[in-house]
């Protein structure tokens, strides 16, 4: 068992020297290595977070990566797990510094969610997402005045001020996607969402051409849920499902909702949601069919 782990964490370490996904991946990192821990020695959260004066449910948001990391609790848990062998606590323990670093969002912080700086984190290091929107065009899709329309929409703008950093940082979070050899990224969106105008006419045909512009992209494909499609399964809401480049870290599924969020990394939820998004992107129109649809709405907003 020893040298098993000895080995995971040398592919740990080798994934670190080149990661580029920044604090957040870290964090998941490193709790879903504590979570493992804790599983193969049959000890409970409740168990667990006692031993380190806290609740199961911090144990829970530090296996999520969703908090940042106490040294000393880190060293208690490794305890409790029975680690002691020497190269294992230390590629653990050697990750804390960095994973408790603050990203390049944190500068939004003061018009950001607290809840949506998590997401931030995951989406920086993901390679594939794969996403379905109902409401509105998926904001790592959204032109920059359809992006201020959406937002000035929203209750938590309020000031131009506001409005002006959070397009900046939904600006900043689509580069890494027009950079060469960028993250994957597959869209598919409702139908619904190219009827409903946010801005006037100028915004939206502004909008469905850079779909158009970044749908060309070879890592990005979007696709369109058509009404004639009929029912479908994903009829529950938007919902996004991220996968890192290791696979030492699971698959994570996204679902935001009007003032927080909620995240699932266990295989039978996520396999769920990729199954479901397999249905959707199978029963849409295909990708090469996307720019001829968009080009459609397209007529619906000249002036």
């Amino acid at each position: 068992m020893v040298a098993d782990h000895a080995e995971n964490f040398q592919v740990t370490r080798d994934f670190l020297a080149n990661s580029s996904g920044g604090p957040t991946v870290l964090r998941i990192l490193l709790g879903t290595q504590l979570r493992k821990l804790r599983q193969e020695k049959g000890i409970s959260r409740e168990d667990a977070g006692y031993a380190i004066r806290a609740s199961h449910a911090k144990i829970s948001r530090m296996e999520l990566g969703q908090v940042s990391f106490k040294h000393r609790d880190v060293e208690d848990l490794l305890k409790l797990y029975g680690v002691t062998h020497a190269g294992e606590r230390e590629a653990l323990l050697g990750l804390i510094t960095s994973a408790n670093a603050q990203g390049w969002w944190h500068k939004y912080s003061d018009v950001l969610p607290n809840w949506f700086g998590v997401y931030v984190g995951l989406e920086e290091a993901a390679s594939v997402i794969r996403t379905f929107e109902v409401q509105f065009v998926p904001g790592l899709l959204q032109s920059e005045g359809y992006a201020r329309s959406v937002i000035r929409l929203s209750r938590t703008a309020t000031s131009e001020e506001d409005i002006d950093s959070r397009v900046q940082m939904r600006m900043h979070r689509q580069r890494r996607f027009t950079e060469d050899e960028g993250p994957r990224l597959w869209a598919v969106i409702d139908e619904a969402v190219l009827h409903r105008p946010f801005g006037d006419a100028a915004v939206m045909r502004g909008q469905i051409e850079h779909l158009i512009e970044m749908s060309r992209r070879p890592n990005i494909t979007v696709q369109v849920a058509t009404f004639a499609m009929g029912g479908h399964p994903a009829a529950g809401g938007p919902f996004s499902i991220l996968r890192f480049p290791t696979p030492q870290l699971p698959d994570v599924v996204y679902l935001e909702q009007l003032s927080s969020s909620l995240y699932f990394d266990k295989f039978e939820d996520t396999s769920l949601y990729a199954q479901t998004m397999d249905h959707l992107a199978t029963q849409a129109p295909q990708p090469s069919a996307t720019e001829g649809i968009l080009r459609s709405f397209l007529e619906r907003y000249r002036d």
